[in-house]
Parts: structure tokens; C-alpha cells; sequence
């Protein structure tokens, strides 16, 4: 059951997010229209992205929170930029801009030993940097979502990355990140990236992901800047 996890999730991601979905070549469409296009992309970045960079609960809070249009590119730009700036100052993550938000994924084992929920000494120094920048940009909201592989039973898998999504969150706070800025998510085993029946596909599920938004008063002022 749980090798079937990814295509499902995938399909399901479709299914919800199409009325909003954002189509690269289409960045001037609303969003009514461009969910009218799901078809297409279904097979290109949205699926490719899914697929192969991030789970479903990142992707869905960028395509949920877009206001397209000319707004939406000015957000983009700047969402660009930022970008830029942390994989600059964090070379151990990934980093995926994509339209109006950024994912920032790391490895768990960057972050955590094994079946730990402590930042490791080294990995405070990727926070550090990662709250330096979100603390340049202050009007975006932040997402901190944490991912376990298929090992162990749902329900441990479950508490242990809600409890690394937590310490995640904790330590930016302590470095001036705004508590009200941040939402942490588990998802436990529910949203791989890779196959569970390999090791190397287990370790990529092995994740915390970082999503980067833009929260209403950036809205507002793209807004006004591009009307």
C-alpha cells in the first residue's frame, strides 16, 4: 500500500489544487483560467515538482496562497531574489523557487541524527543563515513541514517529524524570527518523494521542508505597485 503513496498523492494534489494551478507560460491568466488548463500541467513543472523536489503539503501552500496576474510576477521577482541570497548563504540545502514561493529543503540527516529531533551542533549554523534571511524579508509567512520515511509504524512516524518540524521553528524564533510568521506541519511517511524500497529513496523522504510565502501585506503592495 504504501509503495502507492506517491501516485496517489500526486493525483490528489491535481484534484484540489486545479482551480488555482499556476501554468508557467500562462503568468497573466487568472486563476479561474489557468485552473482550465490543469490538464497540461498535470504532466509538466506542477507534476515534475511533486514528483521529484517536494510533498504535496508545500507545493499546495504555494499554488493555494497565488494572486497571479501581474502582482503575482512582482512577488515572483522578489521571491527570485530571495532565493538567490539562501542558496548562496546555505550550500547544504535545496533550494526551489517556484512562481510566488520558495521551498527549502534539507536532508534530515543536515539536521538531525538518526531518529533525533535535536538540531545537531552544525545544523544550527543552516538556521542561522536561513533566519538571517527571513528576517531581511520579513513580510512572508513560513511553513516548516517534516517528513520521515516508511520505517516504523504511522504513528511514530508521525510525532517525530512533527517534533523536527518544532525544532526547526523554535530555533528560528530564537534567532528574531516572529512566532506568528511560522506554522509547523508533520506529515510523517504520508508524502514521499522517492521510493520506500530502496535506501537511497528512503533517505530523500528523510526531510524537512521549508516553504516561503507571501503573506497579505505583500499582496497588498504588489498590488498597488502593479495597478
Amino acid at each position: 500500500m504504501k509503495a502507492t503513496k506517491l501516485k496517489v498523492t500526486a493525483l490528489g494534489l491535481v484534484a484540489v489544487f486545479g482551480a488555482t494551478a499556476i501554468m508557467p507560460a500562462c503568468k497573466s491568466l487568472t486563476n479561474t483560467q489557468k485552473g482550465a488548463g490543469i490538464g497540461a500541467a498535470a504532466g509538466g513543472t506542477i507534476g515534475a515538482l511533486i514528483g521529484k523536489k517536494a510533498g504535496n503539503t508545500a507545493v499546495g501552500a504555494i499554488i493555494g496562497g497565488a494572486i497571479g496576474g501581474t502582482a503575482g510576477a512582482f512577488i515572483g521577482r522578489k521571491m527570485d531574489r530571495q532565493a538567490k541570497e539562501i542558496q548562496q548563504s546555505i550550500p547544504g540545502a535545496e533550494v526551489i523557487p517556484y512562481e510566488e514561493g520558495i521551498i527549502v529543503k534539507f536532508d534530515s540527516g543536515i539536521l538531525f541524527g538518526v531518529d533525533k529531533s535535536e538540531l545537531q551542533a552544525a545544523a544550527k549554523q543552516n538556521i542561522d543563515n536561513l533566519a538571517a534571511s527571513l528576517n531581511k524579508y520579513p513580510d512572508t509567512d513560513i511553513m516548516v513541514i517534516g517528513h520521515t520515511d516508511a520505517s516504523g509504524s504511522d504513528a511514530y512516524n508521525m510525532g517525530l517529524s512533527e517534533r523536527r518540524a518544532a525544532a526547526v521553528k523554535n530555533y528560528a524564533v530564537a534567532q528574531g524570527v516572529s512566532s506568528s510568521r511560522l506554522k509547523t506541519v508533520g506529515k510523517g511517511e504520508s508524502e514521499p518523494i522517492a521510493s520506500n524500497d530502496t535506501a537511497e529513496g528512503m533517505a530523500q523522504n528523510r526531510r524537512v521542508e521549508i516553504v516561503i510565502v507571501a503573506n497579505e501585506k505583500m499582496k497588498q503592495e504588489a498590488k498597488a505597485a502593479t495597478n
